[in-house]
């Protein structure tokens, strides 16, 4: 069924929104005003995304690096700076195709062809928690297989996956570490939030904040600190799954690697290293 146009342009006039609260503030507007609305949408999510990344990334490594030296980390543990200087310019030249990703989506969505709504009031609070419930699963399940395909096929591995598993010591994975991706990988990877789209109705501005809380998530996930918090997929699945290439595959949670056979637990582990 063919959706109303006039429905279609609340989508476009909250992206447009948007992009004028993002690109007004950070850049002159003789620099983006005359831009197509497309160009415009994926500027905004390309400075957005970088300075999510900055400003995420450098308070967190300033955090357990600096302020909890010690705490959480031993200082041989620490990242040098030029492997986080690394890590930070493989994710700067990923990111302008990272960010095409959810302009492409918003296009999508703009053009009715997803299941997306507009404001939160059109359903039920429970049909609404209940429906980003249903995404995130399909997120996990998808990203989990996506990532899991990445490793087993050897030629997605060679030539896209590998580019971040260089990082693959506790002393070389930093909260930078989280979007150091082959563009085609990072992209890949972030698929599933955009074929959920069509699957499940999901409020709008609430697909683009949980995509973009990717950022945040991916620098967690990769600052070696296991928060033990079941059933939460934290750093310390994560940093195993860099060092055993066959483990932990999981997004946010461990259910699918429990699901699958592919879970490794990061104090059994310490129990290992401590009988061998």
């Amino acid at each position: 069924m063919a959706v109303d146009s006039v429905y279609l342009m609340q989508f476009v006039e909250e992206t447009s929104f948007y992009n004028r609260i993002v690109l007004s503030h950070l850049l002159p507007s003789n620099l983006w005003d005359f831009l197509p609305h497309f160009l415009q949408t994926w500027l905004r999510n390309y400075l957005a995304g970088t300075l999510l990344y900055f400003i995420s990334g450098f308070l967190w490594c300033f955090y357990i690096y600096y302020l909890k030296l010690n705490v959480y980390l031993p200082r041989d543990a620490i990242p040098t700076r030029k492997a986080m200087l690394l890590q930070i310019s493989v994710a700067m030249k990923a990111m302008p195709w990272y960010t095409l990703l959810p302009t492409v989506s918003e296009y999508m969505i703009e053009s009715g062809w997803t299941k997306c709504y507009s404001k939160i009031g059109e359903v039920s609070w429970i049909l609404y928690f209940v429906s980003i419930a249903v995404y995130l699963v399909l997120v996990e399940f998808g990203i989990y297989w996506m990532h899991r395909e990445l490793h087993d096929i050897k030629p997605l591995y060679k030539y896209l996956h590998a580019t971040h598993h260089i990082y693959n010591k506790q002393n070389t994975l930093s909260p930078f570490a989280g979007l150091a991706f082959h563009p085609l990988d990072g992209i890949l990877q972030a698929v599933p939030h955009v074929i959920a789209l069509f699957i499940v109705p999901i409020h709008f501005t609430t697909h683009l904040g949980l995509l973009f809380m990717e950022a945040i998530w991916t620098a967690n996930i990769h600052d070696c600190i296991h928060g033990n918090i079941w059933p939460v997929m934290g750093a310390g699945y994560h940093t195993i799954h860099h060092t055993t290439y066959k483990h932990n595959y999981g997004h946010y949670t461990i259910w699918m690697d429990w699901m699958f056979g592919s879970l490794r637990d990061p104090l059994l582990q310490e129990e290992d290293y401590k009988t061998e």
